[in-house]
């Protein structure tokens, strides 16, 4: 059914509870007020003629009206489109042609940049603005429309949301995910982490990707759990907060930095019961150094866009530096040989998994999601991952040379694919590179034609003005050639072997 009827459920249950607490606003929102602005939210929706099953896309800034209008275009069978805000003209242009929105909703500086899309693309779509004050075109005269909406009717397998994930072709896909997906894994995270409608979840996190948007906000609102809404992670602002609360979701790079911080001690974490941390690998030294700090172990997961959480370290029991855990209930995790043979545990191979949690395939693209799933229904993660013989799962590297930045999943063949076309430049290679803060940092070895040489400022102005800025290679090599094998394919290995540290 309609996932927002489980949470719907939970609102009536906790009326009058706090769902948002927005201490940079000095501001507190019911679940009562939150099912509200999401009805009306909704009943606007319905007068710009979205349909069940259109897509609304949303290019935002985090904020309550934000959040509420997820929910109003769940409950209203629409399909949820969630952009990055970092993603720049070119990139917006190739989601809007793909996707094809009934309405779009954006920051008012970015309506010229939509305008334009529709203009060159042909799509007709409406565009409605939305502000981080909550200010807006998609907010005038909303007191006017009904506080009440009967929630649409969807069936498990209808898609709740299109994310769109970047492909080693350059072309990103949009992985379509199911309310029976999105509902299977919040009911499995609230019960293997021990979630509690008394719980306060500390929110520092975006609300346009897996995490931020479908683990915590899910979860909470499953549990009718109490969110510290932060616009952003403040290290500050986190330390301020963090005594009223007791769940933080992170990435790597939220714990490091919080590790740098003199204030953050023992004692200011003492309420606290679960530091989650996922969307990048956590190092060991950073796990061991927290619990020698905090006194807590953090709880390590691994997902994916296309199926949210597959693995979790034990709420209790054993958590294991360096591995994700074990499959969650339901899901069922394995390694195999590039000839399909299954691995024996500690050996190397790729990572496949199969459950409730996957997601149904990629937005128009049937021969992808053909190539990305075995004849036995398990999808190919495209990790390289190895299972002891307790079960519990290690990622050891990835097959398709993904680059995982401060959470942020980059596909080096995009960031390629720009910089080949500039002048000056004959070929590049993207690479990861380890970087303290954000876990990895991106790369590029570059060949260019002697007397038109750019230089690296160069090459980084040139991609600022074309990819979102967690994708800006930080680190430029200039090289006469690329390393390449026999068959003359890039040795990438090499390079992240030779510059990689």
């Amino acid at each position: 059914m309609n996932l927002f009827k489980s949470f719907q459920q939970a609102f009536q249950e906790h009326k009058e509870k706090v769902a948002l607490r927005v201490p940079e606003q000095n501001r507190q929102v019911s679940f009562a007020g939150l099912d509200t602005m999401s009805a009306q939210m909704a009943n606007r929706l319905v007068s710009l003629e979205v349909k069940p099953g259109d897509r609304v896309a949303v290019q935002v800034d985090k904020s309550v009206e934000a959040l509420a209008l997820y929910l109003a275009v769940m409950r209203m069978g629409a399909i949820y489109l969630p952009l990055n805000t970092a993603y720049m003209p070119e990139e917006l242009a190739y989601f809007v042609s793909n996707a094809e929105p009934r309405v779009v909703v954006s920051k008012g500086e970015q309506i010229e940049v939509f305008d334009s899309i529709c203009q060159e693309s042909g799509i007709s779509f409406c565009c409605v603005t939305l502000e981080s004050d909550g200010s807006g075109s998609l907010m005038d005269d909303l007191s006017s429309f009904s506080s009440s909406f009967e929630t649409i009717e969807r069936a498990n397998d209808d898609i709740a949301a299109i994310l769109y994930t970047s492909g080693t072709t350059g072309r990103p896909k949009g992985a379509m995910i199911s309310h029976a997906n999105l509902a299977s894994n919040a009911r499995t995270l609230s019960e293997v982490w021990g979630w509690k409608s008394d719980d306060v979840l500390l929110h520092a996190l975006p609300i346009f990707h897996v995490h931020g948007l479908f683990v915590a906000c899910n979860i909470s609102f499953l549990n009718a759990t109490e969110m510290v809404f932060l616009s952003k992670f403040d290290v500050q602002s986190v330390l301020t907060e963090l005594p009223s609360c007791s769940v933080m979701m992170g990435v790597p790079t939220f714990y490091t930095r919080l590790l740098q911080e003199g204030d953050f001690t023992h004692e200011l974490s003492a309420r606290m019961r679960l530091f989650i941390s996922g969307s990048a690998p956590l190092l060991e030294e950073t796990f061991e150094a927290f619990e020698e700090r905090t006194g807590h172990r953090i709880l390590e997961r691994y997902g994916m866009t296309e199926t949210g959480m597959n693995t979790s370290n034990p709420l209790s029991g054993e958590r294991l530096p360096g591995t994700v855990g074990l499959p969650l209930p339901g899901t069922e995790v394995r390694v195999m040989s590039e000839s399909g043979k299954l691995l024996k545990p500690e050996e190397v191979g790729s990572l496949q998994v199969r459950g409730p949690n996957v997601f149904k395939g990629y937005w128009r693209m049937p021969e992808k999601t053909a190539a990305d799933f075995t004849d036995d229904g398990y999808f190919i993660t495209g990790d390289l991952g190895k299972i002891d013989s307790d079960g519990y799962v290690a990622i050891v590297g990835r097959e398709k040379d993904l680059i995982i930045s401060g959470g942020y999943n980059i596909y080096p063949k995009e960031v390629e694919l720009v910089l080949n076309e500039m002048p000056g430049v004959i070929e590049t290679a993207v690479f990861a590179y380890k970087h303290t803060d954000f876990g990895e940092g991106v790369a590029v070895a570059v060949v260019t034609i002697q007397d038109q040489a750019p230089t690296e400022d160069m090459i980084q102005a040139y991609c600022r003005d074309r990819l979102a800025a967690y994708k800006i290679p930080r680190r430029v090599i200039f090289l006469d050639d690329l390393p390449r094998n026999t068959m003359g394919k890039v040795q990438k290995n090499i390079l992240r072997d030779k510059y990689g540290s």
